[in-house]
């Protein structure tokens, strides 16, 4: 590094701010966050002005996922931890409120402390950092900041970006400040992409050649679950609205009412994202006429055209007898669920235009033309009538999506390989 570079010194001069100086803005941003409807900053967790467990005489590791996406791609790799390194201690922290929320909802019996992210004053990273201990600090995805990745550095703890990647986005951006960021990325111990193009990214923005490799996608270590669903679906073609929220089911239903012109035997099951609007799609049914049964009469398609997924915990693998599955949350501004939950079947996924949460995964999808985001109710009929009556087309699709999850496994071993031989020298 140059000592005395202009970028050394914007990092010095960031390291300087005081925890006072933030303080007096907060109010600020907490007032634009309520006009945006949004919850005000946890400041006491963000400013390491909580109660934390002793970990002073304890071996710790700690996980750090910004949001939704990033928490629910941790989970497979937390569980793993806490069985192969047994005598460690696991901390896993987020950004955001949404995520806080999803760890502690996932994670409370399993991890041995959630808090937030610290804010990156120098001072507060410090405090934050004796409090927790860590032996090892891994970072998912993309989270670049300066005062606490150098606060790890010069405490001598090793900090890994994990699941790392640049979106199309934002690499003109990183561009732009080379080399501030390239200081910056020198403090990480690894930095550990998703792909040969996340890879060359970081290279690009300076990162040093030996500290960067190729993982895949924690994202895509899930399993498939075995199916004990029998719904009379073998003599059917079968569509699926998973996750559907409000406005979504009647898009739904009117595109199969126009597809099943022409495709007799085409059937469909909607899964309402919450229980609480069963009453509500239960009527959007009735209103365009169509028989439907429910799952918890057992009911099947031998007398139904539609069957309403009214259980908890059967959607992520009654996705294994369809044949083309709707990815709901997606035609609002939820953001989009998990697509992958399809994908690990090979079937064929859709989506509204709102994929925010799954941004990342439908890029990775798209790119291997595994899955399709329409962007209104015509191209959302065309996709379905293209799947479900070019039988070529369909199967080269379900190819494309078992092609797509192979080559991102090993992910979740890179990642244990790594901690192992990093907790081995400590």
């Amino acid at each position: 590094m140059q000592k005395n570079s202009f970028e050394k010194k914007c990092l010095d001069i960031y390291k300087s701010i005081k925890p006072n100086t933030l303080k007096s803005i907060i109010p600020l941003i907490d007032f634009t966050r309520k006009l945006n409807k949004k919850p005000p900053i946890p400041l006491r967790e963000k400013m390491a002005e909580i109660d934390f467990p002793n970990f002073q005489n304890e071996k710790v590791i700690m996980l750090h996922g910004v949001s939704v996406g990033e928490v629910m791609s941790l989970e497979n790799l937390a569980k793993t931890i806490k069985k192969t390194f047994p005598n460690y201690k696991l901390v896993i922290t987020t950004g955001t409120l949404t995520g806080q929320e999803l760890a502690k909802k996932k994670y409370s019996e399993l991890v041995d402390f959630i808090t937030y992210f610290p804010l990156d004053v120098y001072s507060v990273v410090e405090k934050f950092i004796k409090s927790i201990n860590p032996s090892v600090i891994l970072i998912a995805e993309t989270e670049l900041w300066p005062n606490f990745t150098r606060a790890s550095f010069e405490n001598n703890i090793p900090i890994y970006i994990i699941n790392a990647r640049i979106s199309d986005k934002s690499y003109p951006t990183y561009l732009k400040a080379k080399n501030f960021f390239k200081l910056i990325l020198n403090y990480y111990t690894g930095i550990f992409c998703q792909s040969e193009l996340d890879k060359q990214r970081f290279l690009d923005l300076g990162a040093k050649s030996d500290k960067v490799e190729v993982m895949k996608n924690l994202k895509f270590e899930i399993e498939k679950k075995p199916c004990d669903i029998n719904l009379a679906q073998e003599n059917f073609k079968i569509l699926i609205a998973g996750s559907t929220h409000k406005g979504e089911d009647e898009i739904v239903i009117r595109q199969y009412k126009n597809l099943k012109k022409d495709i007799k035997n085409l059937k469909l099951i909607i899964a309402p994202r919450h229980l609480t609007r069963l009453d509500e799609v239960k009527k959007i049914v009735e209103k365009y006429s169509i028989k439907y049964g429910l799952r918890t009469n057992k009911d099947t398609f031998l007398n139904n055209d539609i069957i309403i997924l009214d259980t908890l915990g059967e959607l992520s693998k009654i996705y294994s007898i369809v044949d083309v599955a709707f990815i709901g949350g997606s035609f609002n501004k939820t953001g989009g669920h998990n697509p992958l939950e399809a994908i690990i079947y090979s079937k064929p996924a859709i989506s509204g235009p709102s994929i925010k949460n799954f941004r990342d995964i439908y890029s990775i999808l798209e790119h291997s033309k595994a899955a399709f985001v329409v962007k209104n109710e015509k191209e959302f009929y065309n996709t379905l009538k293209k799947l479900f009556s070019d039988k070529d087309y369909y199967q080269e699709t379900s190819k494309n999506c078992s092609d797509c999850f192979l080559n991102q496994q090993g992910a979740l071993n890179f990642v244990i390989e790594k901690l192992k031989s990093t907790l081995t020298v400590l």
